[in-house]
């Protein structure tokens, strides 16, 4: 009867016996260093609490402090905000979301006009009043979002490999209106960063950013207390323009 094979792994370069001793492959070296060692700089801080990244962390606490401030109708938002757009911008390159890497750039230059326009409008009356589109405006906004949808998505799509490039696209493009009212102090805003919010934390549980699906969850909630607050205030002042 024939006796079964044994098969063996051949030995390591640096144990065996009766051989001049070698440093290990470098193929070796790859595939058996630390797994903290095989990340980019980057990715180097992922190697805790579920894959989260110090960068990561850091950007929550700012955006959580951001929005707050945003439904609390203070100018101090925008300190935050402005170094909450800079980190995400690092993050979202590093996870192929690049939508949302180029919409942080536009966020940043937005963000400061709205700290201008804010401290303006303090300024002149003491608080910062809230304003409603007429019908007719917010469907030119509505068409302008769909149309840059399309747009942006498709060249998402062809040009680059971007992951999930049409729900990416589109929620670039509806929080850049989203963004653009909330510096003009629409109560609009909050709708739109309402449906924002609900795609990216199923956006972001896809690519497995697990803290930035709880903020954008903490987002959501926020969201909604801001469409309520926002809204008493309009109607308190009555200011349509």
């Amino acid at each position: 009867t024939p006796r079964p094979v044994r098969y063996q792994t051949a030995p390591r370069p640096d144990t065996l016996q009766g051989a001049a001793r070698r440093p290990p492959s470098r193929d070796y070296q790859a595939e058996n260093r630390p797994a903290c060692a095989q990340c980019s700089t980057l990715a180097q801080s992922r190697c805790y609490a579920g894959g989260m990244t110090t960068l990561e962390i850091l950007a929550f606490g700012l955006g959580l402090a951001n929005v707050t401030l945003v439904v609390l109708r203070s100018i101090w938002n925008y300190v935050f905000g402005l170094a909450m757009v800079a980190l995400y911008a690092v993050i979202f390159v590093h996870t192929k979301l690049y939508s949302d890497a180029l919409l942080q750039v536009f966020f940043f230059v937005v963000q400061i006009y709205g700290w201008w326009n804010w401290s303006r409008v303090k300024a002149e009356t003491g608080e910062i009043a809230v304003g409603t589109l007429p019908d007719r405006e917010r469907l030119l906004w509505l068409a302008a979002a769909a149309v840059g949808s399309a747009g942006w998505g498709y060249a998402m799509f062809r040009f680059t490999d971007a992951s999930f490039p049409w729900l990416d696209a589109t929620l670039a493009i509806v929080s850049v209106v989203a963004q653009i009212l909330q510096s003009r102090r629409k109560l609009e805003s909050w709708w739109l960063w309402i449906a924002v919010d609900i795609g990216s934390v199923a956006l972001y549980a896809a690519k497995g950013l697990k803290l930035t699906m709880l903020l954008y969850t903490i987002f959501l909630a926020l969201a909604v207390w801001g469409l309520i607050d926002w809204r008493r205030v309009a109607r308190r002042t009555a200011v349509v323009a």
